[in-house]
């Protein structure tokens, strides 16, 4: 298991929701010894925005700028690509209806449905990519390999299993196609993350045509958007790492460049 991401996903759980709100909420319980007025206020505004990002409405706030940020693809075709990349998006692992097998989560299989499509249509070659930060034995991306070839009648060509994150998902990938002489891809992941992903391979020096899925915010409104559920809170708090992770990666440019 890689010790960076536990340490990465420790600091993640205390940075976003629902963690970070329970803890601003248990900070004013406290401080309400000393500050009564303030120390409640604290505790009623973190349950309120708990309550707020765990609905339709307020998950949006965060989400619909990153998914509006690359619009769909709505032609494979004479767009120029080389390759098609998707990216993996965890796993579920020791699947006992397959017999023990790891299996991809349902992010990434539906990225894989899309990359498979894509491949249908164009025929370009696929590359996937995903390692095992936790320690597993498969990799991601040769889950996704294996799924795509049994499940989709789709073969992989290139499989990119040491990487742990995004940018190392860039990082990796990069140096197979590099070799392979590709330098435009499609690449293949959920709108959410596209952004994020688009930047560590275009800084690679990959030119990049996105190929989004799993627009959320693209679903018919439905009369409980204003209910708090856990699959907006989800959401809400997976925008927010997209955010941070933007933010971080924008720092450490302008770090680098200073």
């Amino acid at each position: 298991m890689s010790l960076s991401w536990v340490i990465n996903a420790a600091i993640g759980a205390l940075l976003l929701p629902p963690l970070n709100l329970i803890l601003v909420c248990g900070l004013g319980l406290w401080m309400r010894r000393r500050w009564p007025r303030f120390g409640l206020g604290l505790s009623i505004t973190a349950l309120l925005v708990l309550i707020v990002i765990s609905t339709r409405f307020g998950a949006s706030l965060f989400v619909t700028p990153l998914e509006q940020s690359n619009s769909p693809l709505l032609s494979a075709k004479d767009v120029g690509a080389q390759a098609i990349v998707v990216l993996g998006g965890s796993r579920i692992s020791r699947a006992p209806e397959y017999a023990g097998l790891d299996i991809p989560s349902s992010p990434t299989l539906q990225r894989l449905r899309y990359a498979a499509k894509l491949q249908r249509e164009i025929g370009l070659p696929i590359l996937a990519t995903g390692g095992a930060p936790d320690g597993a034995a498969e990799s991601e991306a040769a889950i996704m390999a294996r799924v795509l070839r049994d499940d989709f009648s789709v073969p992989v060509k290139w499989i990119e299993g040491a990487s742990n994150n995004t940018a190392e998902n860039a990082q990796f990938s990069y140096r197979i196609l590099n070799a392979a002489g590709v330098h435009r891809i499609l690449l293949v992941t959920d709108a959410l993350h596209m952004q994020r992903a688009k930047l560590v391979f275009e800084q690679m020096g990959l030119e990049v045509i996105p190929a989004p899925t799993i627009f959320v915010t693209a679903m018919r409104p439905t009369a409980t958007d204003f209910l708090p559920n856990a699959h907006w809170l989800q959401k809400s708090s997976y925008a927010m790492h997209e955010w941070l992770g933007l933010a971080w990666y924008a720092l450490r440019h302008r770090n680098l460049t200073n």
